[in-house]
């Protein structure tokens, strides 16, 4: 049986994702923002508000952003991950390893989003937070965990069907078992990712190791490559 979906709730869901991208922010921007009426998200700050999902600013004018109850909730979701707590204790060893930020990167609806980080000891480092948003195109981890998943899947998260480059580069990943992004996102930084499997072989996210250029530079490559891809395999439920 067809379960009717609430549309309101959808709104909310949606001002509140807003208000985390543009914080802090007003009602006429956040309006702009979701092509949405003002008296539509008006009412839905007020139930996001009473229920203490967000809160308005010091200063006039009135602006939004997010109470702290959204850091103990995404806090105690992740706390309970398994596949995070598995993977804790291998990000801190590729850390030690490779000397740079180890990273846990797994899918979203239209995104890759970063689900723990272990940075490096080195002053220079890199230091994405968690729940960053990664892109599927032209990142490492796209690279890395595209070349596993269906085409509708390709779809959802490029936005559109994988181009010849693309191709080449997941039959590279295919082959070799990591992927690499060298200053195409960030023109300071590379990374290098691997495919974590879940049982069933699909693809469940990717380890990552990032840093400044400087550092990880195109001769590292092939060896973090390869450490990286032992901690993926290491974490999955499925050789693939």
């Amino acid at each position: 049986m067809s379960v009717k979906r609430s549309h309101s709730g959808s709104r909310v869901l949606a001002v509140l994702e807003a208000i985390a991208g543009h914080q802090p922010v007003g009602v006429r921007a956040l309006a702009r923002v979701l092509d949405a009426d003002k008296s539509a998200i008006q009412r839905a700050l007020m139930t996001l508000a009473d229920e203490g999902w967000i809160r308005t600013t010091s200063e006039p004018p009135v602006r939004w952003e997010l109470s702290p109850r959204i850091l103990a909730v995404a806090h105690a979701a992740q706390g309970s991950s398994d596949l995070r707590r598995r993977a804790r204790p291998l990000l801190e060893r590729l850390r030690d390893d490779t000397g740079e930020t180890a990273l846990l990167v797994v899918p979203d609806l239209q995104n890759f989003v970063i689900a723990d980080v272990v940075e490096s000891r080195q002053i220079l480092r890199m230091v994405p937070q968690v729940g960053t948003r990664v892109a599927a195109l032209d990142t490492a981890t796209g690279r890395a965990v595209l070349p596993f998943m269906d085409a509708a899947r390709q779809l959802s998260l490029l936005g559109a069907a994988p181009d010849a480059r693309s191709q080449a580069l997941f039959e590279k990943t295919r082959v070799q078992g990591y992927a690499v992004s060298d200053g195409e996102i960030n023109l300071a930084a590379a990374n290098i990712a691997a495919p974590v499997f879940d049982f069933d072989g699909s693809a469940a996210g990717a380890v990552v190791v990032t840093g400044p250029r400087e550092r990880l530079t195109t001769a590292r490559h092939e060896a973090i490559g390869k450490s990286v891809q032992r901690a993926a395999q290491e974490l999955s439920r499925s050789n693939n």
